[in-house]
Formats: structure tokens, C-alpha cells, sequence
């Protein structure tokens, strides 16, 4: 059994974060705090996000005191291998020092001032720096403050550019089949998993649904391009018919994330391109999660040499740090809304924290951590040690796919290799697969059956090795009845 290589004694420039507020108006917290202490705390205030609460009546959750790279530590001093950059937002591992620098610098001189009628650098640099590096003719960068408000703004944007044009009959989005675009109730109604839209069915607006390129069923013999291929040809026939009512197409470029980490070739988004020019029709390119060189290039739009109207950015935008979303779009959307007050075209959306400077900060530390650590050139090595490390996992009896683009790599467990029939969902293999990792030291977090690694990308060779192990042992485990 390999060693956890987070077992190596505490690292001395880890410092637990003080609980010792001294405003006398202020309750001090507790000075002694530990795993078992704040789990109960936590369950007496907190309801947290994506969990049925009655679960941790049997599983606490995981109080965590501090991080340092790709590791998690509990107030006990047990450590997680962070294999899921704690929901895809964490680029270059915890506490990073360059940007926990950049962020305390800007904290001395401003926090945070609305971005209605005022500015400051960060927001302005990291828009230039932004729109330097994105497809070309993306000129414009609207600040949201988290992924499902960046899909919000481009929702209301695609349709108001319509409104404003005069073509007041576009109002309905085409999405795809098994799609996932955020909880807000626009970006609901545009997603198709249904264990997180059925339920708001009710009060959501109607969506024209394609079928996914996804490539999980080939037919024998065929390509991931021939199979995306023949999949847009469904979407060619709905654009060719709804064409007048059509705002935009969304999509998640090459990976559908919360989708079960579904993926599909490039070309599939170049006749996308080409087939909404054709027809009239916005593309808005939803890479929050999939941004920021997670599929081995900065933009995943890149590999298909593609421009969206809409290029929706979070996640990993500020490494990790602190919440920001940004939309970028071309000039000609932007001049739709430019003109006189009088003419009531201006587009009134706005968030509090639009444009934050901390956050802006952390961003622009980011974008300067890809450029002198050639970051994509080190990703692609990892990549190859991530599939050379489950190498032997499609060998598993219950192991359908492994699957991988760039730094994002999934593992589907089934019930029957040979007809890929899934497990039932009540079994809940993948809280099994969960339990082990915590148990061996590695935060995995399946989707259903699938186990999928997403880990920082400062992450090295070893600690992939033990990742890919202990994900191995939890699906043997899973699978063993």
C-alpha cells in the first residue's frame, strides 16, 4: 500500500488561522476548537449546499483548519488530497503564495467599491488581460459575482440584443441533453440534469433540448468526431426549424461536468459555429468549469478554433480564491445597447460585488502563475501521469470508460461491463468510493458512479500515483457486492 504522501509531519509555514476577535462588541470564538466541536456547531447553524442533511447524522462533516497546496487538514491533523480543487475552482493548490501576496497588497488599499459610475486597476487590468488572451473579437468583459449569475448575464444579454434589434419574436434558448449551466432559475432552465432541475420545473421558462454529443455510446468502430458529427446533425435540424425563436445555443465546450463528465470531440462546436452564423443564432460557451487550461488549453473553445458571441467565465478565474464571474462578448453585442438614456437600451443588470478588487486581484496573480510557470506545457505531462496512472482501470469488470481530456479524467462504474448497465442510483456506490478516500486521506467526490479526478494543478507525479490508488480501492469496494 502506497504511503499517503501528505504524511509527512506539519509543514512550519502552515499557521492556524486565529479565532481571537478582540472588539468587545464582537463574540470572541471559542479558543479551543477541535474536528468533534465544530462538526456539532456546524450542524446546529449551518445547511450546507448540494447534501441531504440527514446524512451527517452518520457522516460528520470534515472541519478543516488549514491548506497548503493540493492537502486539506483537520483540526486533528489528519490530511485530504484535494482531488476535486474543492469543487473546481482551485488552480494552483491552497494558500498559494503568490496570490495570498497579491491579495494582501490589495487589501491595504482597497477592498471593494461599487463598479456604477466608478473603477480601479484590477478590475481594468484583469478585463484587458482577459480579453488579450480569449478567442478573437471577444472585446468586452461584464463582471458578474459567481458562474450561474455570468450564465444569467449572457441569458438576458442574448435576449435583449434581440429586443433591442427589433427581432422581439427570439425568446427561447436551445441547450443539450445532459447539460448543467447552475442553479439560478434562468440557468436551470437551460441545464438537463434532472436531479437539480425537476423539481423547479414549475418556474422555469421551456428550453428546446439537442441531443448530447457525448461519446459515451459510440457505435463500434466509430470516432469521437465521427460520433460528435453525427450527433449535430439533430441540432442542425432544430436550429433549421427554430430559427426566428432562437436567442443563443449553450453548451459546455468538450467536458459536460456536473453532466457525469461526459465528453465529446471539438468538431462538434466548429459546426456549431458555423451553423448558428448560418442561422442567426448567438453560441454562448459556458466554460466555468472547464476554463483556465482544465481541457489542456487556456480556453477549450481554442480547439476547435471557435469564437463564442458569449464566453462565461468563473471558477478558477481568481485560483481559488474569492467569488468573481466575468462574460465576454464581441462589440457588435455591446453597441446594441449603446445610446442615448432616453432610448432605454442600456442592459440593468448588476450584482453588489460586480468587479470586486480583491477578487479582480486574485485574478490577475492567476493569469500571471499561467504565464511564467508555462503551466500548459507542465499540465500536458500530468495529464499523461494521470492516464498512465489508471491505466489499468478500464480492466476493472465494473469499469466502463475511463475517460479523459486535458486535466479532467472520469472513471464510470456499471453494473454490467458488457451492456453498461448502471447501477441503481439508490445504491449510492459513489458515497462508498467518498468514504474510502476520507478514509485513506483523498477528497473524492463521485458524480452518481462516477469517480473523476480535477485535482490543482501544482499537484505532482507521486501524489497522482497515490490519487489514482486510493481511487481504485474505492471502486473495488463499491463493486464488490
Amino acid at each position: 500500500m502506497r504511503r499517503n504522501p501528505g504524511e509527512r509531519g506539519h509543514n512550519p509555514d502552515l499557521r492556524s488561522p486565529s479565532c481571537s476577535i478582540r472588539a468587545t462588541a464582537v463574540r470572541v470564538c471559542v479558543t479551543s476548537v477541535n474536528n468533534q466541536n465544530l462538526s456539532q456547531r456546524d450542524q446546529a447553524v449551518i445547511w450546507h449546499p448540494c447534501t441531504q442533511m440527514k446524512d451527517h447524522e452518520v457522516l460528520p462533516v470534515i472541519p478543516i483548519r488549514r491548506g497548503h497546496g493540493v492537502w486539506l487538514e483537520d483540526f486533528d491533523g489528519k490530511r485530504y488530497l484535494d482531488a476535486i480543487s474543492s469543487w473546481w475552482v482551485n488552480l494552483f493548490g491552497h494558500a498559494n503564495p503568490y496570490i495570498n501576496a497579491a491579495v494582501r497588497g490589495q487589501l491595504e488599499t482597497l477592498e471593494h467599491v461599487l463598479l456604477a459610475g466608478f473603477t480601479h486597476e484590477p478590475a481594468v487590468c484583469l478585463a484587458e488581460r482577459l480579453l488579450s488572451l480569449a478567442p478573437v473579437g471577444l472585446t468586452r468583459c461584464f463582471y458578474a459575482d459567481n458562474g450561474s449569475s455570468a450564465i444569467e448575464v449572457a441569458l438576458k444579454m442574448s435576449f435583449h440584443y434581440w429586443l433591442n434589434a427589433g427581432q422581439a419574436r427570439k425568446t427561447r434558448f436551445v441547450t443539450l441533453a445532459n447539460s448543467y449551466h447552475g442553479e439560478t432559475l434562468g440557468a436551470l432552465a437551460v441545464g438537463d440534469v434532472d436531479l437539480y432541475k425537476k423539481t423547479y420545473a414549475p418556474l422555469l421558462m421551456t428550453a428546446i433540448t439537442a441531443p448530447s454529443p457525448d461519446c459515451y455510446n459510440l457505435e463500434r468502430g466509430e470516432s469521437w468526431a465521427e460520433h460528435s458529427t453525427r450527433k449535430f446533425l439533430e441540432m442542425e435540424s432544430i436550429l433549421a426549424e427554430h430559427a426566428d425563436e432562437v436567442c443563443a445555443v449553450i453548451v459546455e465546450p468538450l467536458v459536460q461536468c456536473a453532466g457525469s463528465m461526459r465528453m465529446y470531440d471539438p468538431v462538434y462546436l466548429t459546426r456549431l459555429r458555423e451553423a448558428c452564423d448560418r442561422y442567426g443564432v448567438h453560441l454562448i460557451a459556458d466554460e466555468i468549469a472547464v476554463g483556465f487550461g482544465r481541457t489542456g488549453t487556456l480556453f477549450a473553445c481554442e480547439q476547435a478554433g471557435i469564437t463564442p458571441d458569449f464566453l462565461c467565465l468563473s471558477k478558477g478565474i481568481t485560483g481559488g480564491y474569492l467569488p468573481l464571474s466575468a462574460v465576454l462578448t464581441r462589440d457588435r453585442i455591446y453597441q446594441a445597447f449603446y445610446g442615448d438614456y432616453t432610448a432605454q437600451k442600456a442592459f440593468l443588470h448588476s450584482h453588489s460585488y460586480t468587479g470586486n478588487a480583491l477578487a479582480c486581484t486574485a485574478g490577475l496573480a492567476t493569469l500571471d502563475l499561467f504565464e511564467k510557470d508555462d503551466v500548459l506545457k507542465r499540465n500536458r505531462v500530468l495529464s499523461g501521469v494521470m492516464a498512465e496512472a489508471t491505466k489499468s482501470f478500464s480492466d476493472h469488470p465494473h469499469v466502463a470508460e475511463v475517460r479523459q481530456t486535458g486535466m479532467i479524467l472520469a472513471i464510470e462504474m456499471v453494473k454490467d461491463k458488457l451492456t453498461r448497465e448502471p447501477y441503481d442510483w439508490r445504491e449510492r456506490r459513489g458515497l462508498t468510493v467518498y468514504r474510502h478516500g476520507l478514509e485513506r486521506g483523498v477528497l473524492l467526490r463521485p458524480l452518481g458512479n462516477v469517480v473523476y479526478f480535477m485535482p490543482p494543478y501544482v499537484i505532482t507525479p507521486e501524489e497522482i500515483g497515490f490519487m489514482a490508488e486510493v481511487a481504485f480501492e474505492g471502486i473495488q469496494r463499491a463493486t464488490a457486492h
